[in-house]
């Protein structure tokens, strides 16, 4: 398994699952054009891709999914709700499901998660291996950590995880109050004081990763956000490490550990 995040932020998200020939978009928010050359900056063909699954209507998620799915062959999965909210999505003929559903692309299964976001219906996805039970989270755009949230990211190798604002910062940025609120809200965006304490609630030996994603161009600092989420890590199990996802950079790829990257050796049975 390998895992890119082709950019994440307020103007566009799109991280990239791979596991052996299997390649699934989890977003493609932004424009075709714009994916394709970050694709090409890692060596990866758009029609290689072959599933694009969409976490919620907002343009930032969404804005290329159709189009891409139209241009190079993806299939498209959205919750009913999510495919309801964004025509683009009905007319691509998206495959829709119900939050919590699971399915599987080629060698990956995806299991959805309901998240609560101020959107129709939005979910994370954890992509499973097939092959090695290698586990990877994409989690952002959520208010707080529900239950079903904190259950679903436990036993992950790689995790994408929303550290969106930093409290202070937020209270003191250039936003107006109605913003400001909606943000902060439990339908909002995760802080980045929150994203640690489900980092921490999520850590285990096997975590190699955490990427903190979305984070606000006005309201957040990379350098904070890592070390805050650093940080609520100390002493857990963790021992892998914290990067900071950009808007405008593609960062990758992470992989499992080494353990996890082979499948496992095959159960010989005796008659």
């Amino acid at each position: 398994m390998r895992l890119w995040v082709l950019g994440s932020g307020s103007r566009g998200n799109a991280v990239l699952v791979e596991c052996g020939d299997t390649r699934v978009l989890v977003d493609a928010g932004f424009p075709p054009r714009e994916l394709a050359s970050r694709l090409a900056a890692i060596g990866v063909a758009p029609q290689s891709i072959r599933a694009c699954v969409v976490t919620h209507e907002h343009t930032d998620h969404v804005k290329g999914a159709a189009a891409g799915a139209a241009k190079w062959g993806w299939e498209l999965h959205a919750s009913e709700g999510t495919a309801q909210a964004c025509e683009a999505l009905v007319e691509a003929d998206a495959r829709t499901f119900e939050p919590g559903a699971a399915f599987a692309v080629g060698g990956l299964e995806l299991r959805t998660v309901p998240t609560p976001h101020d959107a129709a219906s939005p979910v994370a996805v954890v992509a499973t291996s097939a092959r090695s039970g290698a586990r990877a989270g994409v989690c952002y755009d959520l208010g707080h950590a529900t239950d079903p949230v904190r259950v679903a990211m436990r036993e992950l190798d790689l995790l994408v995880l929303e550290a969106n604002h930093d409290e202070g910062m937020l209270r003191a940025g250039p936003y107006p109050p109605s913003v400001r609120m909606r943000i902060a809200s439990r339908s909002g965006h995760l802080s980045n004081r929150a994203a640690g304490k489900l980092a921490r609630e999520c850590a285990n030996s096997n975590l190699r990763h955490v990427v903190l994603a979305h984070l606000s161009e006005s309201c957040n600092d990379a350098g904070v956000a890592e070390r805050e989420v650093s940080l609520a890590l100390q002493g857990t199990k963790f021992r892998g490490r914290v990067h900071v996802a950009a808007q405008h950079a593609v960062l990758g790829p992470f992989t499992p550990r080494l353990a996890r990257c082979a499948p496992a050796p095959e159960q010989l049975s005796f008659f």
